[in-house]
């Protein structure tokens, strides 16, 4: 190999660890029903509030609630994988892949 493309190389790989760190430390945020959540890139919850309106009368509704955050977690963790596959998409045969 060529020194011209051992350094293409090397700054594929540094941009790429860059795009990695930036989408680790990306912010996701989601509301579903009375419930906020917002997620780091690295699918870390970073936080998660509930709306002041919502009252909690009976044991269903804990259920509801406990739903609500399991389908935003869940819609962070696709939103979070989409970002990441297009974000990483120039790098992909880079990877081989």
């Amino acid at each position: 190999m060529n020194q011209q493309m051992m350094r293409k190389l090397q700054q594929l790989k540094k941009e790429m660890v860059e795009t990695q760190n930036e989408i680790l430390k990306t912010e996701f945020k989601t509301t579903c029903g009375a419930v906020t959540i917002v997620m780091l890139g690295s699918k870390e919850i970073k936080q998660v509030t509930f709306s002041e309106d919502y009252e909690v009368k009976e044991k269903e509704d804990l259920e509801v609630l406990s739903d609500m955050v399991v389908a935003g977690c869940r819609q962070l963790i696709k939103e979070i994988d989409e970002y990441t596959a297009e974000k990483m998409q120039k790098y992909a045969s880079f990877l081989g892949m």
